[in-house]
């Protein structure tokens, strides 16, 4: 039997992924603590948002891709024969680059996995839509409308809307591809505060081309480039006392 630590959320041994022949990912291992933040940073095309997606198995959605090695979640081999991928989709949900809410209404945006997963009656689900815009810092904003297209919102009212449907479901890790690329600084300091509100919860990993983000909201850094995974430690060690020397050009803005 597998001995779980409570400290690690995910851990990954020896991933490698090609896409067709194109070996895009070679022998990443990572420690992912729960309830913290971590940051994938590096040069576009490195392999960040690729090692993301591994964690809840969205690459396997894109054609003659193959993924190599182990992947633990609480300890479960997550690529293991028989897995439930809409269970582990569930509890390691993902929010994109730019926000995708549904063509529905701002409620029936939350609602909609509720729905999805059933088993809910219609008083609950009205308590989980609250619940989850509450946790998503969007509530305030929105209790008036709830009813109105969710497309009319702003975009980062968008991306807190998609967190919030995140949040609904109950996953357990918070997947973040670049969530605030096209968002303006207000929008992007209040994702980011509400990133901090939400590790007091949830595992959070998020790919971003911003240092100071990923300087200013995160516990842990991982450098990637060429597919590698070249340093993975705490932040502040990271952007202050990088091992690798490639690390410190990245870092400090000499490279890439």
């Amino acid at each position: 039997m597998t001995s779980i630590n409570p400290l690690i959320k995910i851990e990954t041994k020896n991933i490698h992924l090609y896409y067709g022949s194109f070996h895009a990912l070679k022998g990443i291992n990572s420690i992912i603590k729960d309830r913290q933040i971590t940051a994938l940073i590096g040069p576009s095309g490195c392999g960040k948002s690729t090692f993301l997606r591994t964690l809840n198995r969205m690459n396997e959605l894109i054609p003659h891709t193959r993924t190599e090695g182990t992947i633990t979640l609480d300890g479960q081999d997550i690529y293991q024969s028989g897995m439930d991928v809409v269970s582990l989709r569930q509890r390691v949900g993902m929010v994109f680059q730019r926000p995708n809410p549904f063509p529905k209404s701002v409620f029936e945006n939350v609602a909609f996995g509720l729905r999805v997963l059933g088993g809910y009656s219609k008083g609950r689900i009205h308590e989980k839509v609250e619940e989850s815009l509450r946790a998503a810092a969007l509530w305030s904003e929105v209790s008036d409308r709830l009813h109105r297209d969710a497309l009319s919102l702003t975009l980062g009212q968008q991306q807190r809307l998609c967190i919030a449907r995140v949040l609904a479901v109950e996953s357990e890790v918070i997947l973040m591809d670049e969530p605030c690329s096209a968002l303006d600084p207000i929008a992007t300091l209040k994702i980011e505060e509400l990133m901090q509100e939400l590790k007091k919860r949830y595992t959070i990993v998020i790919v971003t081309h911003n240092m100071q983000q990923a300087a200013r909201t995160s516990d842990w850094t991982g450098f990637f480039l060429l597919g590698e995974l070249l340093e993975y430690g705490p932040t502040g060690d990271i952007f202050t006392r990088p091992r690798d020397k490639r690390t410190e050009n990245y870092v400090t803005g000499r490279y890439g």
